[in-house]
């Protein structure tokens, strides 16, 4: 008579076991990259609202010249992304940017101006509104 070991029915069962953990794994890298690539985005998107709101501040301010809103935009094609908004408030302006991540649109408003701005209430028309 012979002895069952059990050992023939764990035959070719190592090989599922590792390609099922290795697709869990490549199925998690690709996750992580994906939120990883989307916080780059979302950053992104914030450093050219806050490059275009500074520009934009600093040709309200008088210190270059040119468009407010103009020069926002400039900067914020330079950086990748696409002008949303950009209005005056007060002393400050005020930038929305978009930037395209996996077909999302991401949006980022920053605000820019001399400090204090934001309590600076003036009643001078505004130049740049159209």
């Amino acid at each position: 008579m012979r002895r069952w070991t059990g050992r023939a029915a764990d035959r070719g069962a190592g090989t599922p076991l590792v390609v099922g953990v290795l697709a869990a794994v490549v199925i998690a890298g690709l996750t992580l990259v994906g939120a990883a690539s989307a916080v780059v985005g979302a950053q992104r998107a914030g450093a050219a609202a806050d490059a275009a709101a500074l520009a934009a501040a600093d040709v309200m301010l008088g210190w270059i010249s040119g468009d407010p809103c103009a020069t926002a935009e400039r900067v914020a094609r330079a950086h990748g992304a696409e002008l949303a908004a950009c209005r005056p408030q007060g002393f400050s302006m005020v930038v929305t940017v978009r930037v395209p991540v996996f077909g999302l649109a991401v949006e980022r408003s920053a605000r820019a101006g001399p400090p204090g701005a934001r309590e600076v209430r003036t009643r001078a028309p505004c130049v740049w509104c159209a």
